[in-house]
């Protein structure tokens, strides 16, 4: 069902810091996921599915690859004429002078465009994490609990949401009645020992009420301009903020949200995917995520001797790749790659355009696109070497080369 009364506002102008080098030239939600994807295509798809077809997209930091991806591959499924669209917005500096101070200042520093659109509710939120959310549920949920704003929240662990998280304590009707952003003891779901209620960074405002509030924390000097730091945390003692447990669309046993601020946990999200039964589904055909995919011929495993035969268990291949007598496992192949003969990549992660020559081996790596890797190099087997090559390795062991990267193998 098309919802016209709600409009969508997309924060997706963070640095990603924690994903370097992956966001050196790139905003995070244009990080590449699960070979096809970009992480900003999870979100932007929850919308389309959900009936919500008017999108604004906050950029600030390196947008480029952002603004073309959403330019060649997601205003084809929009259409002007239906008032149906996806604008990415860069800052304007109507009301100030300074960058994004915080997720509020972001959406005041836009409220002009916001407000043209005159939406009876705005929902706002994040453009780096991959779940699947059918935000018609949450409006219904905010309607009919005659709400002025409503948090997305989703169970979890007190170790995961430790220093990350805003965390709620709710009442029987699910109304807010605490919260704290960020808290080093969180605290527990009454009954539950091992559980904690944790902001998804998704929130539903009534427009004129947003407005208010936006206005009212604009003028506080002493505001950080953030939602779960200053906004909701104010309005709980006498508004009516209330909490919205997470649906999940993905159809499992257990929820799937995944925030992938950091190289390990992007790694083992996308890991996951080479499961034999994943924890995200990407072949739902009743939940479908939207890309762009470029005009390429299919995937090709070329010999079949003994010696140097072309082959993928346990992985995915994307068009245009050549498997040129090479072997991959629980690995996830990009656009464009070429695996040459007696080479071998095991639980990598190639982005797009990236050459192994032959006779490397390649291991629990994340390699970024356009690398050439020279034959015979090894990259993941000795972490040592790879951080004296300038390769970045991470806390669990998974050596990342930036995009780019001049690959030279003698390193002493």
């Amino acid at each position: 069902m098309l919802r016209h009364n709600i409009l969508a506002v997309v924060l997706a102008g963070g640095r990603g810091s924690r994903l370097e080098p992956l966001t050196r030239d790139r905003a995070k939600p244009a990080v590449p996921f699960g070979g096809a994807y970009r992480i900003v295509d999870f979100t932007l798809s929850n919308c389309y599915n959900s009936g919500v077809r008017k999108i604004l997209l906050l950029t600030q930091y390196k947008a480029m690859s952002l603004d073309r991806h959403i330019s060649i591959g997601w205003n084809r499924y929009f259409c002007r004429e239906m008032r149906e669209y996806v604008d990415v917005v860069p800052p304007q500096q109507y009301t100030d002078d300074d960058w994004y101070l915080g997720t509020a200042d972001a959406v005041y520093q836009n409220v002009f465009a916001i407000q043209d659109e005159k939406p009876d509710y705005i929902i706002v939120l994040g453009g780096d994490h991959i779940y699947k959310m059918d935000y018609g549920k949450m409006l219904d949920f905010h309607i009919r609990n005659n709400a002025d704003a409503t948090v997305a929240a989703i169970p979890i662990s007190p170790t995961e949401a430790s220093g990350q998280f805003g965390v709620m304590e709710v009442n029987k009707e699910f109304r807010i009645v605490g919260f704290e952003e960020k808290p080093e003891e969180p605290k527990l779901i009454p009954g539950l020992s091992d559980r904690c209620l944790a902001s998804m960074g998704i929130y539903i405002f009534n427009a004129e009420f947003l407005y208010d509030e936006l206005s009212i924390d604009a003028a506080d000097k002493t505001s950080k301009h953030d939602f779960g730091t200053n906004i909701i945390p104010s309005l709980i003692a006498e508004k009516r903020i209330f909490g919205f447990s997470f649906m999940d669309e993905n159809k499992k046993t257990e929820a799937y949200w995944r925030d992938v601020g950091t190289l390990d946990s992007f790694y083992q999200a996308n890991m996951d995917l080479v499961n034999v039964d994943p924890h995200l589904n990407l072949y739902d055909e009743e939940w479908p995520i939207y890309t762009f995919h470029p005009n390429l011929p299919p995937p090709k495993f070329v010999f079949a001797s003994q010696l140097r035969t072309g082959l993928a268990l346990d992985s995915i291949v994307c068009p245009g790749c050549i498997i040129s007598g090479g072997f991959i496992s629980n690995s996830i192949i990009g656009y464009r790659c070429r695996i040459n003969s007696f080479s071998s990549v095991e639980s990598s992660i190639l982005f797009s355009n990236v050459n192994i020559g032959r006779g490397c081996r390649i291991r629990s790596a994340i390699i970024d696109k356009d690398v050439s890797v020279p034959p015979g190099d090894t990259i993941g087997y000795d972490q040592q070497r790879d951080r004296q090559r300038g390769f970045t390795v991470t806390k669990n062991g998974i050596t990342v080369v930036a995009k780019q990267t001049n690959v030279e193998v003698n390193i002493e």
